[in-house]
């Protein structure tokens, strides 16, 4: 029997991309135009396997209505949407259960990805726990995100070596595939730290969560894995260069 998708989204032409997209992948689709439709959906049949719930929409937002919606349809998988992204808004749906988190505008190919990744997952309550920052590294490992989650250490069969001006990350793609992706970290990046902490040395904790972080953003923004498995981190964000600086100023 077909998988079925339930659309919550106030947009009309938003949902008719989607339904498309999905009924030409042999899923069977219906709509609701924000939270109250969907409840009214929901009340009489509740068996959907996955429900695709943007996050602005009149009368109530997304993330309100996913609280009803883990009440009302606790198996199925919640992905969310939303054209104003922020990754901590995805490490806050994560941790109301949603199994992965969209950022609009997104092609057919992301909507089918991020379907099938859902899909996959064997439950939507059990993908994150609660942190105290959405950018700490603890976090950020948890969180999937276009169909693509950075795997937990503890998930990872085989050791990822790690070098100074590098990091490895495995990724496991909407299908089931992992793909490793390197990240190497320029120098100008550790000199632009060196320099914030004045002249202290990171420990490599740091960088592995500089390093996770900028991967999480590049699979956010592109909704794929870089091409070639690599990417560069090239600088550190301005926030945490004040961090270290202020660090540098109490000691």
């Amino acid at each position: 029997m077909p998988d079925r998708v339930l659309i919550i989204d106030d947009e009309e032409n938003i949902r008719q991309m989607i339904r498309l997209t999905l009924e030409a992948a042999g899923y069977v689709v219906a709509e609701a135009e924000d939270g109250i439709e969907a409840f009214a959906i929901l009340g009489g049949d509740p068996a959907w396997s996955v429900i695709l719930l943007d996050q602005r929409m009149p009368l109530m937002e997304g993330t309100e209505v996913l609280r009803r919606l883990k009440v009302l349809a606790p198996s199925a998988r919640v992905v969310m949407m939303t054209a104003f992204a922020s990754v901590e808004l995805a490490v806050d749906a994560m941790k109301l259960g949603a199994t992965d988190f969209l950022r609009k505008p997104m092609t057919p190919e992301v909507v089918r990805n991020s379907v099938a990744a859902a899909l996959k997952k064997k439950s939507a309550s059990q993908t994150v726990e609660p942190q105290d920052s959405p950018h700490d590294h603890e976090s950020l490992k948890t969180v999937t995100m276009n169909g693509f989650t950075i795997l937990r250490e503890s998930d990872v069969t085989r050791a990822l070596l790690h070098q100074r001006n590098e990091r490895r990350f495995l990724v496991r793609k909407p299908g089931g595939r992992e793909q490793e992706v390197v990240v190497e970290i320029s120098e100008e990046a550790f000199k632009s730290a060196e320099q914030a902490s004045g002249g202290a040395s990171m420990e490599k904790a740091f960088w592995t969560a500089q390093a996770e972080t900028f991967l999480s953003d590049f699979i956010w923004n592109d909704g794929n894995v870089p091409p070639d498995g690599k990417l560069i981190l090239k600088g550190i964000d301005p926030d945490v260069l004040t961090k270290l600086a202020q660090q540098k100023g109490k000691t």
